[in-house]
Protein backbone atom coordinates (compact mmCIF):
# COMPACT_ATOMS: atom_id res chain seq x y z
CA UNK A 1 0.00 0.00 0.00
CA UNK A 2 1.24 3.64 -0.55
CA UNK A 3 -0.30 6.29 1.16
CA UNK A 4 0.21 8.90 -1.80
CA UNK A 5 -1.50 6.55 -4.13
CA UNK A 6 -4.32 5.87 -1.47
CA UNK A 7 -4.72 9.64 -0.75
CA UNK A 8 -4.78 10.89 -4.59
CA UNK A 9 -7.46 8.12 -5.24
CA UNK A 10 -9.63 9.24 -1.71
CA UNK A 11 -9.07 12.84 -3.07
CA UNK A 12 -10.44 11.93 -6.60
CA UNK A 13 -13.42 10.07 -5.05
CA UNK A 14 -14.24 12.66 -2.82
CA UNK A 15 -14.76 15.01 -5.39
CA UNK A 16 -16.05 12.76 -7.62
CA UNK A 17 -18.60 12.38 -5.03
CA UNK A 18 -18.90 16.06 -4.93
CA UNK A 19 -17.96 16.14 -0.99
CA UNK A 20 -15.85 18.48 0.70
CA UNK A 21 -13.38 17.22 3.14
CA UNK A 22 -15.37 18.74 5.92
CA UNK A 23 -18.29 16.67 4.88
CA UNK A 24 -16.31 13.79 4.12
CA UNK A 25 -15.35 13.98 7.87
CA UNK A 26 -18.24 14.96 9.49
CA UNK A 27 -19.81 11.62 7.70
CA UNK A 28 -16.80 9.26 8.87
CA UNK A 29 -16.83 10.85 12.18
CA UNK A 30 -13.16 12.23 11.77
CA UNK A 31 -11.62 15.87 12.01
CA UNK A 32 -11.38 17.87 8.38
CA UNK A 33 -7.23 17.96 9.69
CA UNK A 34 -7.12 13.70 9.20
CA UNK A 35 -9.21 13.86 5.78
CA UNK A 36 -6.98 16.44 4.59
CA UNK A 37 -3.72 14.35 5.64
CA UNK A 38 -5.24 11.28 4.26
CA UNK A 39 -5.03 12.91 0.46
CA UNK A 40 -1.50 14.06 1.10
CA UNK A 41 0.20 10.87 2.03
CA UNK A 42 1.50 11.61 5.11
CA UNK A 43 -0.89 8.83 7.12
CA UNK A 44 -3.86 6.11 5.97
CA UNK A 45 -7.32 5.72 7.68
CA UNK A 46 -7.70 3.39 10.16
CA UNK A 47 -9.31 0.19 9.19
CA UNK A 48 -12.13 0.47 11.00
CA UNK A 49 -13.12 3.27 8.81
CA UNK A 50 -12.56 1.56 5.68
CA UNK A 51 -15.77 -0.14 5.25
CA UNK A 52 -17.87 3.33 5.61
CA UNK A 53 -15.30 5.05 3.67
CA UNK A 54 -15.86 2.74 0.96
CA UNK A 55 -19.43 3.08 0.82
CA UNK A 56 -19.35 6.59 1.37
CA UNK A 57 -17.23 6.85 -1.87
CA UNK A 58 -19.35 4.61 -3.98
CA UNK A 59 -16.13 1.99 -4.37
CA UNK A 60 -14.57 -0.96 -2.42
CA UNK A 61 -11.85 -1.16 -0.43
CA UNK A 62 -9.51 -2.58 -2.90
CA UNK A 63 -9.46 0.46 -4.87
CA UNK A 64 -9.24 2.97 -2.25
CA UNK A 65 -6.09 1.24 -0.65
CA UNK A 66 -4.55 0.12 -3.87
Amino acid sequence: MDPNLTGKTIAELRKRAQLTQSQLSEKLGVSDKAVSKWERGLSCPDISLLDKLSIILDTDIESILY
